[in-house]
């Protein structure tokens, strides 16, 4: 059985993610969302929301399972069995970073590989980072994240504030 990991933080899940995460799951057997556990940044969503979020946009792929995990993604893929990690890219500057982070894992786990899908084009700069900001400001993200997850982030973002 052919089985990947797609690990991040996932906050929130973008239609970049959704994307990589339909084209990862037409080449496997089983894909695993990963939500990293991350203490060193502070989320926006819980971790259970992260998941729960993932799950209902996932739910049409029977494929698909969604988990949380913290510490190192070899670990996690090896205590799932698989074998591979799916990243994506969105540009030049996303390429130097994961290439650096797949020759670490490589060497801390040569039976895992890692496997890049470029996103697609318009999504090329949609990141968790951008859909933060510019509901923060009260921009439009409905472009960046699935119309499900719209009012949710916006509902943080009131909270935030001290508005109900």
């Amino acid at each position: 059985m052919k089985i990947a990991i797609y690990p991040g933080s996932f906050d929130p899940v973008t239609l970049g993610h959704l994307d990589v995460i339909r084209r990862a799951s037409r080449l496997v057997d089983k894909l695993i969302i990963g939500v990293l556990k991350n203490t060193n940044k502070h989320a926006l969503f819980s971790e259970e929301e992260r998941v729960a979020m993932i799950r209902m946009l996932t739910q049409d792929l029977p494929n698909v399972e969604v988990d949380s995990f913290h510490g190192l993604t070899v670990d996690y893929a090896r205590a799932c069995g698989a074998r591979f990690l799916v990243r994506g890219l969105r540009a030049v500057t996303d390429f130097e970073y994961e290439l650096q982070m797949a020759q670490t894992n490589h060497k801390v786990a040569p039976d895992i590989d890692t496997i890049f899908f470029t996103t697609s084009v318009e999504y090329a700069y949609v990141s968790s980072s951008i859909v933060k900001e510019v509901a923060s400001y009260g921009g439009d993200i409905r472009g960046f994240v699935a119309p499900e997850i719209v009012p949710l982030v916006y509902e943080k973002y009131h909270k935030k504030n001290g508005e109900q």
